[in-house]
């Protein structure tokens, strides 16, 4: 079952093609990786699906490149962020159902002191955000998206920064979440190893247009996938290894 797709999607600014023409179908219960060199189109493709707010009422949720916590909050505070669009109540419903909303707000935080338990995290629940480190704070930002009860989690570049080790844990990481919590996921990433060893299906883009898709195996092997990559010169030699392998 196709759970998203597109159609001849494309974005101009000014008289620059972004994107263009691009189609892809994201089949529900896969891992979906969007590869391509720097300026390929694939930050664009990630902002047209979602649109400039998150569409948490549909069912949509993201995690962004550049973290976006709040880090004067602890760190259950700012996965329960993530959570408010399912609490059933209102803005005033504090002021006149009190005891009810307690009891609500009681079983969000044993909820979420469950899925910070699942991240490792649940030993910093209370202390700020700020104090993570750079591998924690990614793992809270994909906190605070699953909190959302997302159907389609978009993951914009998760593994940017992090050692080798810290990309082997959220590999490990993000394949467990999508069983546990029967998600679909849509992956942007520069780091290949952590693409070709979650993903199932993968679309490359290069200036702005599909250029590939399919396995991870056919993807690494195709010519057009090979020359824009290695067509130029290039600092990471794993990933060389991986498409020359």
């Amino acid at each position: 079952m196709v759970l998203l797709e597109t159609r001849n999607l494309s974005k101009s600014f000014g008289g620059l093609r972004a994107v263009w023409d691009v189609n892809v179908q994201i089949e529900q219960g896969t891992i979906h990786g969007l590869i391509g060199p720097n300026g390929s189109g694939k930050s664009t493709f990630f902002n047209l699906i979602t649109g400039i707010y998150q569409i948490a009422a549909l069912g949509v949720s993201r995690t962004f490149q550049l973290l976006r916590l709040f880090l004067d909050m602890t760190v259950l505070e700012n996965v329960m962020v993530g959570y408010h669009c399912h609490t059933p109540y209102g803005i005033l419903s504090p002021i006149f159902r009190g005891t009810k909303v307690r009891k609500v707000e009681n079983k969000i935080r044993e909820e979420m002191i469950e899925l910070l338990e699942f991240l490792g995290l649940v030993e910093y629940a209370d202390i700020p955000a700020s104090e993570l480190s750079g591998g924690q704070k990614k793992l809270l930002s994909l906190g605070r998206a699953i909190a959302m009860k997302p159907k389609l989690l978009l993951l914009d570049e998760p593994g940017a920064g992090l050692s080798p080790v810290n990309i082997d844990n959220l590999m490990e990481t993000i394949l467990t979440l999508k069983e546990r919590y029967q998600l679909t996921v849509v992956v942007v990433e520069h780091v290949l190893k952590l693409v070709m060893n979650t993903c199932e299906r993968i679309t490359v883009l290069d200036h702005g247009q599909k250029i590939a898709e399919g396995t991870p195996e056919e993807v690494k092997s195709n010519h057009s996938v090979v020359e824009a990559y290695l067509g130029k010169e290039m600092a990471d030699d794993e990933i060389r290894r991986i498409f020359t392998g």
